[in-house]
């Protein structure tokens, strides 16, 4: 089975457990991957993480993931709302992806709940903080389980 997972965390979410808590959790972003390793373990899923503040690195990680990974998780930050640089390179790698949001970002401001990766992505998965990333990585595990059937 294929079982490689490519997490890429973008803008700001190296802030984690310094931003508002309310929306992002208490959790840093080294403590949010140790977690999610672990989900993906219990899962026999594979994880490579990946974070910038630099879009273009963000779209050169996407060129290259491909070759690296058998899906991706993309918690883009910000950028899910209006990089379509982002969804072009996410469109190009091939890859099955799942949209992760820690905070509920359809009931925050008004120019957050539009994601550029829509119709992109298997789904998204938002406002469970940590916990949805074992969602995502599940919706992952089952698309990459239908694909080798």
């Amino acid at each position: 089975m294929r079982n490689r997972i490519g997490i890429l965390h973008g803008v700001n979410l190296d802030m984690l457990g310094k931003r508002d808590p309310e929306h992002y959790g208490e959790l840093s972003l080294a403590e949010l991957e140790r977690r999610v390793d672990a989900y993906a373990h219990e899962l026999d899923l594979e994880t490579r993480f990946f974070q910038t503040n630099n879009e273009g690195e963000f779209v050169e990680h996407l060129h290259r993931l491909g070759g690296l990974a058998d899906g991706a998780l993309i918690n883009a930050g910000a950028w899910s709302h209006y990089s379509y640089a982002i969804r072009d390179a996410l469109e190009f790698s091939g890859l099955p992806a799942v949209e992760v949001h820690l905070s509920q970002v359809s009931q925050r401001e008004i120019w957050r709940r539009h994601s550029v990766f829509d119709g992109l992505v298997l789904g998204v998965v938002e406002g469970k903080k940590e916990r949805g990333y074992r969602e995502a990585l599940g919706m992952l595990r089952t698309a990459l389980e239908e694909a080798d059937q």
